[in-house]
Order: C-alpha cells, then structure tokens, then sequence
C-alpha cells in the first residue's frame, strides 16, 4: 500500500473518532471542532498524493463513513429537526403549518411525550405554558420554512415508523449527503469530491442535526451537474430553503456580457419561477395566516437591523461604523451578483454561484454553520479549497458566540486563494502551491 495511503486512512480515522465524539454532544465542542477541521485540511493535504484508484475508495468509502457518525447520537447542537417533525406532523392532519405556532392550544390534541415532556428540568426545553415544555424551539411564532422544505417534513412524516422520532430525518440526511457525495465524485472525480466527502460540516449539520438545508444542497448539485431542468431544480430549491437563490444567480453567469441573453435569462427564470409559484399555491389557498411565517421576525431577532446585538456584519464592522454595515453589505452583495452577471463563466455557473454564496456570508457574518452546507458543495465542484473557510468560520461561531476573527480569517482566505490563482508569481511559484492542493487548477506562469 502507498504510505500517504496508509497516513490518510490514519488520518480520517481519527476524524471519524472526533466526528462520533461531536456527535454524542460532549463538552468542549469548539476544541473538538478544531481538531475535526485540522484533520481534515491534513486529509485534503494528503489527498493530492494519493493514486487516484486509493483516492476514489477513500473518498467513496471514507466519505459514507464519515458521514454516517452523525446517527451515532440524536442532534447534538440543534433543535430545529423537532419543528421538522411537529410541522409534518400538523400536516399530516389536514391542518396548514402556517396557521398555527406550536405553542396554540388549538393543537393540543397533536402533543406526545417526545416533542412535548412533563418534565421541564432540561435546559433546552422550552416552557409553552405552566407545567407544558417542548423541545421546539421558537414555540410561540409560526414556522418560517418554505413549501417544498414543508412537503418534505410531511414526506418524512408519512415514512417515520411510530416512535422513531428524529431518526428518520437523520437518515434521510445520510441519504441526501451521500446522493451529494456521488454526484461529485462523478461530475469532478475523487481529489473534488474529497471537500464534501470528508467535511465535518456534512454529517453535523446534515445528518446529526438534519437541517433541511441539506435538501437545498442536493437540489442544487443536481441542477448544476444535469443542465436539462437547471431552472426547474434550482426553483425547488429555493422553496426549499431561500438561500438557494444565490445559486439562481450563479446559473445566469455571464448573461449581460455584450448584450443581454433573454433567452437564457427566461429558460431559467420562467421554470424556476413556476416550480416556486406551484410550490406556494396550495398553501396560500389553505393558510389563513401568511405562508411567510416567521420570516420577518427571524431577520430582526438575528440583528440584521442592529448588527451590533448579534455581531452581524462582523467583517464590515472592523471598517466601517455599525450604522453603515447593513447598507454596505447589501451594495457589495449587489455589486458582487452583478459581477457574476456581467463577467460569469456560463460554462462553470458553480463558480459564480460560490461567489454569490461565499460572499453572501462573509458580509452577514451568520451565527449559523448549516447555511456554509451550499458553500462546502459549490467549492467541491469549482474545486476552490479557499472557500471551505467560511464554513469554518460559521462553526466557529455557532459553537463559541460571536466569531469576527473567525469570519475575518475566511474572507483573508478567500483573498490568498484569489491571489494564488490569478497572480503571476515569478518562477511559476502560484502554480507550485496551487499544485499540492487536491482539485485546483493550477496557472502556469508566463515563464513557466
């Protein structure tokens, strides 16, 4: 066997044990986090000298492994799955999951003993009235997940055996991620598909926490590598989970470049537009209150309107004054998407589609790791390690409060990353490092 062969099989051994670990909810988890990412930027390092038939099974194999620690325990840092199940639930009776917040009596009838325990001693549980927890998080407003994200709660739902109770999204998280995985490694081979295959973010946060991001993810993946039915997919997963409209963004790369291609514009537009506008119908005539939820009240609970309660905009606040964060944020984001628009590779819409996402989130410096799910599987397939950063950064601050430094690290990455790959370094010295990277694209120098 190769001896790099044999170090990576050791090194993502020990990523597997720190995975398991981080599944069972120990203390200390920021440390733990570290080290997950550490051992994986020491497999990435490892990946690139490897022969590609030990590559492929480390990352097909290694990757479903890696993957599956997140069903070692039930999630670990996150509630959300429990309004996953409690709004596929409602549905199941017939009832809009928009119409009613856990905490309303009127669903009184739909409480068990998972969701809703006698005993209120647990300090994530959340009191509902005197007497009445549950583990539900936000119980006292409506839901904010869009429609296909609702028709999956429900699809899951219908396939939950009785009391399997948060398993079962686990699983189909197992399943998404590892359709992810494949997809990947198909579309971009194993030194690619390895930044999915082993990141700690993906069998965290979308198997042992099961966020619906995941879906978004897959969605999206699928949209890229099929091209046939892009808007359609891409449209899905927007409903889905909303930041996915950064990779609608990235499908129009290149639109404006001398003139603009409404016909391209339209072919994706005009179905995503649809498959949201179908998605949406049958609750908008079902609901009696509005199939936006919680939205708005999410985006002024998280401070994006005063970003320095929640350490928004960390990045732009280390320059600017707190007042001008928001405004700047949303220009640079503009200006960023118009970009894309203007100068996009049409043949690599991914690419533009990380720099909308990536970007996205370096701006609004986020508290959530879940929303870098996009990020990790977009850098897969451009092969930008640079990107990965940010879902560190997102860990960082989801595990530890607030993460400036974190974010501030990423946004520097991303920059070296830049500057390694489109600078001309004398002696080829950019290709050089860029070569010992797995999946990178390395520019030869003039002299080279």
């Amino acid at each position: 066997m190769n001896r790099n062969t044999a170090y990576a099989g050791v090194v993502l051994a020990a990523l597997v044990a720190v995975l398991v670990r981080l599944a069972l909810g120990r203390p200390d988890l920021l440390r733990w986090t570290l080290i997950a990412w550490g051992l994986f930027a020491v497999a990435l390092w490892l990946a690139a000298r490897l022969p590609q038939r030990h590559l492929a099974a480390l990352v097909i194999a290694g990757g479903t492994v890696v993957t599956c620690t997140g069903l070692i325990g039930p999630p670990s840092t996150s509630s959300d799955s429990y309004r996953y199940a409690w709004d596929g639930r409602v549905q199941a009776t017939g009832i809009s999951p928009y119409d009613h917040a856990p905490a309303d009596p009127a669903l009184n009838a739909l409480r068990d003993g998972w969701l809703f325990p006698s005993e209120c001693a647990a300090p994530d549980l959340a009191r509902v009235s005197e007497g009445v927890c549950t583990r539900i998080n936000r119980p006292a407003v409506h839901t904010i997940y869009p429609p296909v994200a609702q028709g999956y709660f429900l699809l899951v739902h219908w396939l939950s055996p009785d009391g399997s109770r948060h398993k079962v999204l686990q699983i189909c998280g197992v399943l998404m991620a590892i359709a992810v995985l494949l997809a990947l490694y198909r579309w971009t081979g194993a030194r690619k598909a390895a930044y999915w295959a082993w990141c700690p973010a993906v069998p965290v946060e979308a198997v042992n926490n099961a966020h619906v991001d995941m879906l978004g993810v897959l969605l999206v993946v699928l949209a890229f590598c099929a091209g046939r039915g892009r808007g359609a997919l891409l449209g899905a997963a927007v409903a889905a989970k909303l930041l996915p409209v950064t990779a609608l963004i990235g499908a129009l790369s290149g639109v404006l470049r001398r003139g603009v291609a409404w016909r391209r514009i339209l072919a994706v537009t005009a179905p995503a537009a649809l498959v949201i506008t179908l998605a949406y119908v049958p609750y908008v005539l079902t609901s009696q209150a509005s199939v936006l939820g919680y939205l708005f009240g999410y985006v002024q609970e998280e401070g994006y309107d005063a970003p320095s309660a929640r350490d928004r905009y960390g990045v732009l606040r280390l320059v600017l004054p707190d007042s001008w964060a928001p405004f700047a944020a949303v220009l640079l984001l503009a200006s960023v998407a118009l970009y894309v628009l203007r100068f996009g590779d049409r043949n690599r819409p991914w690419g533009g589609a990380l720099l909308v996402t990536g970007s996205l989130l370096l701006l609004f410096t986020p508290a959530y790791s879940w929303y870098a799910l996009l990020v990790v599987a977009l850098a897969a397939m451009d092969g930008r390690w640079e990107w990965l950063g940010v879902a560190l950064a997102g860990a960082v601050a989801y595990v530890s409060g607030p993460a400036t430094a974190a974010y501030t690290l990423a946004a520097l990455a991303v920059g070296a990353g830049w500057v390694l790959r489109h600078r001309d370094i004398h002696g080829g010295g950019a290709a050089v490092i860029l070569q010992t990277l797995p999946g990178s694209r390395a520019v030869r120098a003039p002299n080279g």
